[in-house]
């Protein structure tokens, strides 16, 4: 699994480099965070967290709320 330093001090704290997925629980369409969303405007690599809160599921308008990390 990938590592990356986090921040520019000492090798204190170390961060996962992980892309997560993300589920809609209404249509089961997934955010892939590596892929992003870029029809709807989410670049490649967008961290969920900042993915806009007022974003909504491309396939069925469910909101950011009705999504759910998963594992693939």
């Amino acid at each position: 699994m990938p590592r990356f330093r986090s921040g520019h001090g000492p090798l204190t704290e170390w961060k996962d480099a992980v892309n997560k997925t993300w589920m809609c629980l209404i249509c089961g369409w997934i955010y892939d965070e590596a892929a992003g969303a870029p029809d709807e405007g989410i670049a490649p690599g967008t961290p969920w967290e900042q993915v806009p809160m007022n974003w909504t599921c491309p396939e069925c308008g469910a909101r950011k709320e009705d999504f759910e990390m998963v594992q693939l």
